[in-house]
């Protein structure tokens, strides 16, 4: 993911990334909604047509991303996050929540923890029509064992900067 995509200016919001996400499954933007509540109703209109579909077109998963990482609820962030294992896979898309915790801003490093443990949702063949008819996918788009010890570093390095930067010594 190019860093232009997740550090561009705190104006964007899970209302403008739930927005891109329904736009782009031809779903519209739910006008009639009070803005208050139109992210949440356009994340459950995307949820089971994401879902339902054996693939998904390569430009949805930056904006899956940044809705999941823009989700400021960490229950419900599994919405995006989920329909992106069954279709890119769980290498790819921990290392795009990576790239936001390495560098994100605050909140989307936040955002990036919170999909991070969606990240690790087990998969299943009858949850997903992204699986071949036998039942299997190609093995190696879920193999993360190295990008998970990135993360460990990353957010170890994170938490020993911030303690740095307030003044406390971790020791």
């Amino acid at each position: 993911m190019a860093d232009e995509e997740h550090t561009k200016p705190a104006a964007r919001s899970f209302l403008s990334c739930a927005t891109e996400v329904a736009r782009l499954m031809d779903l519209g933007d739910a006008a009639d909604v009070p803005e208050a509540r139109r992210a949440r109703h356009l994340a459950h209109a995307v949820r089971r047509p994401l879902l339902e579909r054996a693939s998904l077109p390569e430009e949805l998963f930056a904006p899956l991303m940044a809705a999941a990482v823009y989700d400021p609820d960490p229950s419900f962030c599994r919405w995006f996050v989920e329909p992106a294992l069954y279709t890119f896979g769980r290498r790819r898309v921990m290392t795009a929540l990576l790239d936001y915790l390495r560098s994100g801003t605050d909140a989307e490093r936040a955002g990036a923890e919170r999909a991070w443990y969606c990240a690790h949702l087990p998969l299943r063949a009858d949850r997903s029509p992204a699986y071949a008819p036998d039942g299997r996918r190609d093995p190696a788009l879920d193999e993360a064992h190295d990008v998970v010890g990135e993360w460990l570093a990353a957010s170890g390095a994170q938490v020993r900067d911030r303690a740095v930067s307030e003044g406390r010594n971790e020791d």
